[in-house]
């Protein structure tokens, strides 16, 4: 008995069609841009810059040791904070108020401690970490500290624009996004770099060391 031959699949489309479909997802699909941390660059010639004078009390200075503890000094004293605490302590330093005068804050609702930070503008953050630090220790860190400086950021922004019914965060999420039209854009610009002029994020990073 004569063997049928199999029909064959004309396949010659398949090849078109694939490359439409990757044209369409290329086309239609939004890419997250990653940001990277936020962080302000010395000049590239400082040299004609004046010095200037920092009270011990406006620094809030973290060390990370080679055993991956915290160690935190600020208003001259010294002592060991875990992580989960840092969000709050940082919190608590950079809205204290403490200043008088020409260093008044308006806008800190803290304890206005007169051995702790000024105010937003003068309030430093400092973080020096040990090259046999654990990597994902040091992550965990920023993102404390940068979620603070968001939380007071977030607090002013609701109070400056409560009308827009978002705070720092989303509004900056939403300028972010491509999909976002320019004249949203430029709404939104003007009130963002309103909130950081008034909360700048000072944060400061020391070479880091190497212990014995």
């Amino acid at each position: 008995m004569a063997k049928r031959s199999a029909p064959e699949v004309n396949a010659g489309s398949m090849a078109d069609i694939a490359f439409l479909l990757l044209i369409f997802f290329l086309v239609t699909t939004t890419i997250e841009t990653d940001s990277g941390l936020s962080r302000k660059l010395p000049p590239l010639d400082d040299t004609q810059q004046e010095d200037v004078i920092i009270k011990k009390k406006n620094i809030f200075q973290l060390q990370v040791n080679k055993n991956n503890a915290l160690l935190l000094n600020t208003g001259g004293e010294e002592k060991v904070i875990e992580i989960k605490d840092l969000r709050k302590a940082t919190v608590d330093f950079l809205d204290n108020g403490g200043g008088v005068g020409e260093d008044a804050c308006r806008n800190c609702q803290g304890n206005r401690n007169p051995k702790s930070s000024d105010n937003f503008d003068k309030a430093i953050v400092s973080l020096q970490n040990d090259r046999g630090a654990k990597y994902d220790v040091y992550i965990a860190i920023q993102n404390e500290i940068l979620a603070a400086y968001n939380q007071l950021r977030n607090r002013e922004f609701v109070k400056a624009y409560p009308n827009l019914d978002m705070n720092f965060v989303e509004a900056d999420k939403k300028y972010s996004d491509p999909r976002t039209s320019s004249s949203e854009k430029e709404r939104l610009k003007e009130k963002l770099e309103a909130i950081k002029i008034m909360i700048p994020q000072k944060f400061s990073e020391a070479e880091p060391k190497k212990s014995n």
